[in-house]
């Protein structure tokens, strides 16, 4: 045991081993969901490519330090990006030879920063608008509001339907006005896996004259491959005459480590409004063609590593084998009793509710984490029910067998459990308090008699927190004589959040996520 406090802080009295310290960041990481192994639907993208990790983490600490701050000063750096950005374009439709011959791009840190950039890109290229929106889908990602929230520009959200679960392109035209600066679109999104009708709103967006983004953070890199191997794909990037820009993650289907992602613009006049220059200060002139100054070169290395290892061949194989990881699951939710499919699977999602009340979803989820499954609860919105979101891998397919048997006994269990039933306080809290009236008392006490706060884990020999895997049975529990859900068990909270109207559950969620990001002293 140690016996001074002061060396369970980050900064602690007198410097650590090497090996103390990383023995503290595997305690830490074994209260993570797992990375690999295919029973994780959500956050990571597992390729279960043998050395592939070793390969990028080698990549990622040899350029660490290289900074993309000045790209004179590192120009290993400039030319993987250049790289990256090329091979992100010619699989999208741009390129020499092809109907968007002068692509150009940044590589970001992720699909949010792509989409702020894509707004702000927008934005100022019309510096006459006093009070700029745009349009996007309701299905469209969180990233536009969030883009739109920091940017101070406005967003008008077009419906979807809730049986295509896309918006239509006649209903994206009636909503752009005279201050529309960008259409966006998403191919797929992420919610329930299908492509919008690129095509057909980027027509729209041309006709009246404004720039239309693809968000295809999600799928942009598999979907190319998915066409080659037979499926019907239709036509999203910059095939399409009225794409102008469209993004695409690398660490999600590309399969490289978090973050990079590339914003591609059709021609270099389009991206320009993109960059920030500033020059009226002492210091060196500031030029940015991203968010970020100082950019560490590790993770544009791994991406660069990472593509080519796996190669155009590698990428087509991963993408058959999520193809029929898709199937495969897809299956065993339609031979489930009380499920059905959202959408007949279109990319690599699979994403299923309800077919009857006495089948809670957010149980369901529970069972399944139980079962070693973690699956991706989604809220009701509008018209739609809530769901349960599978983001499926090429690291999935070696595991479909396992996931009907494991799905019926989940549902089998659920029905047993029956529907959970909020507290009559509870629910009228959920249906009529407004988010003013929430103080952080309120919430601490909300999320003390959810079981979500509670005494910190014990610190372990090393200094560091051992955690159990709280979706591990053996640690579940029933709930049985708590005041809240047992440890892994959301399924209260979730239905709690889903009473409540968006605005409310924002800020419960704030305060719930400002009540863990406390500083450890």
């Amino acid at each position: 045991m140690i016996d001074d406090e002061a060396d369970r802080r980050a900064l602690p009295g007198n410097g650590l081993p090497a090996e103390r310290v990383l023995a503290e960041v595997r305690a830490l990481r074994s209260a993570d969901r797992p990375t690999h192994g295919g029973r994780l639907f959500a956050y990571v993208y597992d390729p279960a490519v043998p050395g592939l990790d070793e390969l990028a983490a080698a990549a990622y600490a040899g350029s660490a330090h290289v900074n993309g701050l000045d790209p004179t000063a590192f120009p290993s750096l400039l030319a993987m990006e250049n790289a990256l950005v090329g091979a992100a374009a010619r699989l999208l439709g741009g390129g020499p030879g092809s109907a968007a011959p002068d692509v150009v791009g940044s590589v970001t840190s992720g699909g949010t920063e792509s989409l702020i950039l894509a707004v702000k890109a927008a934005r100022d290229a019309h510096p006459e608008i006093a009070a700029p929106r745009i349009v996007v889908p309701a299905s469209a990602h969180a990233a536009f509001a969030k883009a739109a929230h920091y940017l101070r520009v406005a967003v008008d959200t077009v419906p979807v339907s809730a049986s295509t679960l896309r918006p239509a392109a006649a209903d994206v035209a009636a909503a752009i006005g005279p201050d529309t600066v960008l259409v966006a679109c998403s191919a797929p999104s992420y919610a329930h896996g299908v492509v919008d009708p690129v095509a057909e709103i980027a027509e729209a967006a041309a006709t009246a004259g404004v720039r239309c983004h693809v968000d295809a953070c999600f799928g942009g890199w598999t979907l190319p491959y998915l066409r080659r191997l037979g499926a019907d794909v239709p036509p999203f990037d910059f095939v399409v005459a009225g794409v102008t820009s469209i993004s695409v993650d690398l660490h999600k289907y590309a399969y490289a480590p978090k973050g990079v992602s590339v914003l591609l613009h059709r021609d270099a006049a389009l991206r320009a409004p993109q960059y920030f220059a500033y020059a009226d200060w002492p210091g060196y002139t500031m030029v940015n063609p991203v968010i970020a100054s100082t950019r560490s070169g590790g993770p544009i290395a791994a991406a660069y590593a990472t593509l080519r290892h796996l190669g155009d061949d590698g990428y087509l194989r991963l993408a058959a084998a999520t193809r029929d990881a898709v199937a495969g699951l897809a299956d065993a939710v339609r031979a489930a009793d009380g499920l059905r499919l959202m959408a007949e699977p279109e990319s690599t999602v699979v994403c299923f509710t309800a077919t009857d009340a006495g089948l809670d979803l957010f149980v369901l989820v529970d069972e399944l984490a139980a079962r070693g499954w973690h699956t991706q609860p989604q809220l009701s919105y509008a018209d739609l029910p809530p769901s349960v979101h599978l983001t499926v891998t090429a690291a999935v397919a070696p595991r479909v067998a396992e996931f009907g048997p494991d799905l019926a006994a989940a549902v089998a269990a659920t029905r047993a459990a029956g529907p959970v039933a909020l507290p009559a306080e509870l629910l009228t809290l959920a249906t009529t308090l407004t988010p003013d009236a929430l103080t952080p008392d309120l919430v601490a006490g909300l999320a003390a008699g959810l079981g979500l706060t509670g005494p910190a884990p014990a610190a372990d020999s090393a200094g560091a927190e051992e955690a159990a895997d709280p979706a591990d049975p053996a640690v579940s529990g029933d709930g049985a004589g708590t005041a809240g859900p047992p440890p892994g068990r959301m399924a209260v909270v979730n239905t709690l959040l889903d009473a409540a109207p968006p605005a409310l559950r924002e800020r419960l969620l704030v305060e719930f996520v400002g009540l863990l990001q406390r500083p450890t002293w």
